[in-house]
């Protein structure tokens, strides 16, 4: 097989002050040595590394080769008795000197790879990090925390080798331990571990437990109503994962003063959509909890408090599909309550962005959108709302919901809401009144 560069050597004329190239096209070729390409992919190879049979690959290929479950040498077929990559720096610079020797053809010489942390590495630094919180060293720690941040940033490879090494728990347990000292004092090395953290998840239950302590909570409490933007981010990400491991998590942080104001905070002052997902995650975990648990219902009143329902109408307006859908589960979550719903009503938006947001964001999005208009119909009845969600098309955008058959767990509501809505029809212009529900076939659902 040849694999070739081509080279083009281009003329180049001006007129005026406009350039248009005229290109004359030579192309001469050049072939890639059979040993610079990768037996796998048989592209050149980048980050070459040999394995204990002897042969070389390229490491992403022999790393996506293993990661499929394969336990042997791809040329030779051997066992392997150790999945060891020893980088072939050699071959390496040979392949690098090569490229600089063709560049006229175009090559461009490829980067010298960063070698991939390995196991011993990260337990020699989760040692030495232990070893610096217990004498309080912030500087050693920083430094040491530092160097997993940049270690993670070079690779995916690097944080999954992190996270299963114990890094998150060494992390954790550092970060209660100077939090409990003193957190005011250690402000610099909490945001630093923090940047981390979110890497790290899911933990084990004896680390999650440190993070899910009341000095952890009440540490993240105040980074979430600090001025530092990256701290901020960060502390919701960990929060969002930490709610989504156990309720007891949730309550713990619900309890604290100021918990639930924190949060929407972070939702009134976006930082970015990431960031504005997570804390809507967070929000749906507060106001989810299990009737048994008895704190959903005073979660979602503070939040309708605190004006969450206009809030989230007024992200819905241009958000991007991602955050529409998790506010629009949010919004449906306020509307199990007699509070919410009455401020929904409220909202001149309400209706015209839910039937907007049906068939446009997601399955789950117009699940949601569903559910909020069958409360606030069907459980909230008022007259001019039903008529406002005529004039908005509501009824038009539940029939073809039906026609393209309606989503699991909505069959019900939509029927529910067209046999409502055909009582009314016969006041409005907008809609045929002819078109009477009872004669509509709909698809059967298994």
């Amino acid at each position: 097989m040849i694999i070739s560069w081509r080279r083009r050597k281009a003329g180049r004329k001006t007129e005026n002050k406009k350039q248009f190239c005229n290109l004359d096209m030579d192309v001469e070729e050049i072939a890639i040595p059979t040993h610079f390409r990768c037996p796998i992919s048989l592209d050149l190879m980048k980050d070459p590394v040999t394995l204990p049979t002897g042969m070389t690959y390229d490491r992403s290929s022999i790393e996506k080769w293993i990661e499929t479950g394969n336990s042997t040498c791809p040329v030779t077929n051997q066992e392997l008795t150790s999945f060891d990559q020893i980088p072939n720096h050699a071959l390496r610079r040979m392949i690098q000197d090569w490229c600089v020797e063709n560049r006229s053809y175009g090559i461009e010489r490829i980067p010298t790879p960063r070698i991939p942390v390995i196991p011993y590495e990260v337990s020699r630094i989760r040692e030495r990090v232990m070893g610096a919180a217990r004498r309080l060293d912030e500087k050693k720690c920083r430094e040491l925390v530092g160097k997993i941040k940049a270690w993670g940033k070079e690779s995916e490879r690097n944080k999954k080798c992190m996270a299963e090494n114990g890094i998150g728990g060494c992390l954790s347990a550092v970060f209660e331990s100077f939090a409990s000292s003193s957190a005011d004092e250690y402000v610099e090395i909490l945001v630093e571990i923090l940047t981390v953290l979110p890497w790290m998840f899911p933990l084990g239950e004896e680390d999650q437990s440190k993070l899910g302590s009341s000095v952890c909570l009440r540490s993240f409490m105040s980074f979430l109503e600090g001025k530092d933007l990256t701290a901020r981010q960060n502390t919701v990400l960990v929060l969002r994962k930490l709610f989504s491991l156990d309720q007891k998590y949730v309550d713990a942080f619900g309890k604290i003063e100021r918990g639930v104001e924190a949060i929407f905070g972070i939702i009134g002052e976006p930082i970015c959509p990431q960031v504005t997902k997570a804390a809507l995650a967070c929000v749906l975990f507060m106001i989810s909890s299990l009737p048994s648990a008895g704190t959903s219902d005073k979660y979602r009143s503070r939040f309708v408090e605190l004006g969450l329902v206009s809030l989230l109408l007024e992200t819905l307006v241009d958000a991007e599909k991602s955050v529409s859908e998790k506010a629009l589960g949010v919004l449906d979550g306020l509307c199990d309550c007699k509070q919410g719903r009455e401020e929904a009503l409220e909202n001149a938006l309400t209706m015209p962005l839910l039937v907007k947001k049906i068939l446009r964001i997601s399955e789950l999005g117009t699940e949601f959108s569903v559910s909020i208009i069958w409360k606030l119909c069907t459980i909230e009845t008022q007259e001019s709302f039903l008529i406002e969600a005529l004039q908005v098309g509501a009824f038009q955008k539940l029939l073809v919901l039906l026609q393209v058959g309606v989503f699991n767990g909505m069959k019900d509501k939509v029927t529910d809401l067209l046999k409502l809505f055909n009582l009314h029809m016969s006041k409005l212009d907008c809609v045929d009144s002819s078109m009477n529900f009872k004669y509509l076939k709909r698809p059967s659902l298994s």
